[in-house]
């Protein structure tokens, strides 16, 4: 494609023989020639590519001016082009090899880390004493959190007598609980033992004993 005339400036795009899946790579190149060419190199650069990576366009620029130097004072257009159409050819064929390598580091980068993660960190003295020292500081700030809970725990507890002096209801409330209860109360004498391996006193023994007065003895 012919962009001017004074100075001749033109792009020539050229595309890579298609590779594994069809895939191609590509470059457009722009030539304008100096005043006294061939007899001096033509101005060039690339404009455009498509599937490629910095280090390829960097290898083309560098093969330009190779080829442009070899070939100074003859026309060298065709030679230029061919030059990268060929190293086009040679990218491609590589982007299989690439995505190999590729694959094969990656798989190679899971398989370390795993193997680090299943050998662990190396235990050494000053990464112990390390460990050790945080340890025993997490460990003393659990037992001072417990013994604080405990402490508080133990002001919060109030004593028989605490308890009698704010409910002096306390000394009659099991008095009368017998009382409203009654016969009504159950005894499950299953959960004892037989009766008659009880060494019980008699009723008739003790002459002192009324069941109506609860105040007896």
């Amino acid at each position: 494609t012919v962009l001017s005339e004074k100075p001749t400036t033109f792009t020539i795009t050229v595309t890579s023989e298609a590779g594994e899946n069809d895939e191609t790579v590509q470059t457009t190149l722009k030539f304008t020639y100096r005043e006294k060419y061939p007899d001096e190199t033509p101005l060039y650069e690339i404009v455009s590519q498509e599937n490629l990576d910095d280090n390829d366009v960097t290898d083309i620029i560098k093969l330009l001016e190779q080829q442009a130097e070899e070939n100074l004072g003859m026309v060298m257009i065709f030679t230029l082009v061919s030059a990268v159409q060929e190293k086009l050819n040679e990218i491609v064929d590589q982007i299989k090899t690439r995505r190999e390598e590729e694959k094969k580091q990656k798989e190679r980068e899971a398989e370390e880390e795993e193997k680090q993660r299943f050998h662990g960190t190396p235990v050494t003295i000053e990464n112990f004493l390390n460990w050790k020292a945080k340890f025993d500081a997490e460990l003393l700030e659990i037992k001072r959190k417990k013994m604080k809970e405990e402490e508080q725990a133990g002001k919060n507890k109030l004593s028989g007598k605490q308890l009698f002096e704010m409910d002096h209801n306390l000394d009659t409330s099991d008095i009368q609980f017998l009382e409203e209860a009654g016969n009504s109360v159950e005894v499950d004498e299953s959960l004892f033992q037989e009766m008659d391996d009880l060494e019980l006193e008699d009723e008739d023994d003790d002459p002192d004993y009324n069941p109506v007065n609860l105040d007896s003895d």
